[in-house]
């Protein structure tokens, strides 16, 4: 497993710093965070810190004074080669070459699972994204949220976090009695009856495809059922869109390890004591003194949690809200199934329930703030530069598995994660269908891995094959450019990891592609009549492409030979 070198580096700064209080160089002072960034032109290192700047007004000494007293410590030691002082106060340091020529190897023989590193060390994670009611099929938005979760659980996992990814399917509530009444209908007017939709019931063709399907599998058996819809009928057409559901999502590259129904929050075999989670989860309220009565609801009392507003619970009717079934879920994930950190993928839209519901998690006995909630924004369809709203199919809203049948799975996931979740996206649709590298960004990357393929391929029929007995040769400024851009991986993998953004994977993959382009095109890497030199970057090739399909397995997109 990787070790960042960013990471490595910090490790000497620390011990210099360390070293500079012990020989009485600068005052003791408590320990202070480090910050090994890059820095933003080459000719100053390939690593920067600023701690003499943050520290000159603690120990009361010029900002040079104390830069050059950490740096005069730093040994000159693997990965580090040499280290020199800039004002006001930067300490910049440079990387041994040959060090990270040497660190190629480890790239090759990490293969796909390069960046790997472990700074979650077995935290427990859950993932929980899409979760969209299972009253239609998903639609692109949702699409949004499923490749932000995926990509984010895989970098998660990456990070060395135990990570469980988790669709939360509403099966309960008014909008699932709705769906049964609308489906009821729909499964009448398959044999003949004029029977009108329920008010508000839900309007799109798929509604009768799913009735269609229910004639075929069943015949006329609930036709006389006495209940108005029969649960039967409805548990059936619920089974159908969960597994519609899945489908698209599968056609995404996106699966669950677990998908739980909010009906088993009010199962009572699934609780202690022969009390359901729910039960439990309200009965932590109350004993907290978190539940008021007035209007004749139930009300969650939150403003001293850090919400601004109390919440109805259970509504004057007697049936729980939306809001009581989170309750529930948030306790069964923290205190049931004992996860470390949450984290809710979330529409932009659900902005105003984030601060009640980590209020929850916390009123019931949890962390609320081990509770996370990512919120991604709106996605535009355009082709070109005309706006898409409906398909072109039915005349509604465009579905996920529209948009992936024209664009390709590849794309739909590349697209989707360019942008960070809180900018709006517009998905350019003649972009993402395009085969031209040029428009196409996943395209470009996987033609780069499919180049450095084509590259060994023709190196073994020429009887080369990669060699490191002589990487010294790999000098060239691409070529040392490309390497540094390979071994930035698991650093980014760090940084992804801690700040919850996944995005900046499609930046680097583009980046590093980029880079090998351009050695491609400024040397011959296949040179007969130089066996040594062939070698060398041949082994850069080969580090090239593991690399490369290590950024687009995270990404979720396939890492081809050929194209």
């Amino acid at each position: 497993m990787a070790r960042a070198t960013r990471d490595l580096v910090g490790e000497l700064v620390r011990n210099a710093l360390e070293l500079a209080q012990a020989d009485r160089a600068l005052p003791p002072i408590p320990p202070i965070e480090l910050r090994i960034e890059r820095p933003k032109e080459r000719e100053h290192g390939d690593y920067s810190c600023n701690v003499a700047l943050r520290l000159a007004s603690a120990v009361r000494m010029p900002p040079m004074e104390v830069a050059s007293a950490i740096a005069q410590r730093i040994m000159r030691t693997e990965p580090v080669a040499d280290v020199d002082v800039a004002r006001p106060g930067f300490i910049n340091i440079k990387l041994d070459a040959d060090w990270q020529r040497g660190q190629l190897l480890s790239v090759i023989e990490a293969g796909d699972a390069w960046g790997r590193i472990d700074i979650g060390s077995g935290h427990r994670v859950q993932v929980e994204f899409v979760s969209a009611n299972p009253t239609g099929p998903l639609q692109v938005g949702n699409g949004r949220g499923a490749v932000l979760g995926d990509a984010l659980a895989s970098v998660l996992d990456a990070a060395g976090f135990e990570v469980e990814r988790e669709y939360y399917v509403n099966d309960a509530g008014a909008q699932i009695r709705l769906f049964g009444r609308t489906l009821f209908a729909r499964y009448q007017q398959q044999f003949g009856r004029e029977v009108p939709l329920p008010d508000g019931g839900y309007q799109g063709a798929y509604m009768v495809d799913v009735a269609r399907r229910l004639k075929e599998e069943s015949g006329d058996r609930w036709l006389e059922n006495s209940e108005d819809p029969p649960s039967e009928l409805s548990e059936r057409g619920l089974q159908l869109m969960v597994e519609q559901i899945r489908s698209d999502l599968a056609l995404l590259r996106v699966e669950f390890d677990n998908w739980q129904r909010e009906s088993a929050l009010y199962d009572q075999a699934n609780g202690s004591d022969g009390q359901s989670t729910y039960d439990v989860a309200m009965g932590r309220l109350r004993d907290g003194a978190f539940v008021i009565e007035k209007e004749g609801a139930v009300w969650f009392r939150s403003e001293d949690l850090g919400d601004d507003k109390d919440n109805v619970l259970i509504r004057s009717s007697g049936e729980p809200t939306y809001f009581a079934s989170d309750v529930a879920y948030h306790y069964d994930k923290f205190l049931t199934r004992s996860f470390d950190t949450v984290i809710d993928v979330w529409g932009a839209d659900h902005q105003g329930h984030v601060a009640r519901t980590k209020a929850a998690v916390s009123a019931v006995g949890g962390d609320g703030e081990a509770l996370e909630v990512l919120l991604y924004q709106l996605v535009h369809l355009r082709r070109g530069e005309e706006r898409v709203r409906m398909s072109k199919r039915t005349g509604e809203i465009v579905t996920l598995r529209e948009l992936i049948e024209e664009v390709g799975s590849d794309a739909a996931r590349f697209f989707m994660l360019q942008r960070s979740a809180d900018a709006q996206m517009d998905f350019d649709l003649a972009a993402a269908a395009s085969a031209d590298p040029r428009q196409n960004p996943a395209s470009y990357v996987k033609y780069a891995h499919a180049r450095c393929a084509s590259v060994l391929r023709n190196a073994e029929e020429a009887g080369l094959s990669p060699s490191s007995d002589h990487l010294e040769v790999l000098s060239e400024e691409q070529e040392t450019a490309l390497i540094g851009e390979i071994l930035r991986l698991p650093e980014l993998v760090a940084d992804m990891a801690t700040k919850r953004e996944p995005h900046h994977l499609t930046y680097y993959a583009q980046g590093l592609a980029q880079a090998f382009t351009q050695f491609y095109d400024a040397h011959r890497i296949v040179v007969p009549d130089e066996p040594e030199r062939s070698g060398a970057r041949l082994t850069l090739t080969q580090a090239s492409q593991a690399a490369l399909a290590a950024a687009l397995r995270l990404i979720g997109v396939e890492a081809p030979d050929e194209m």
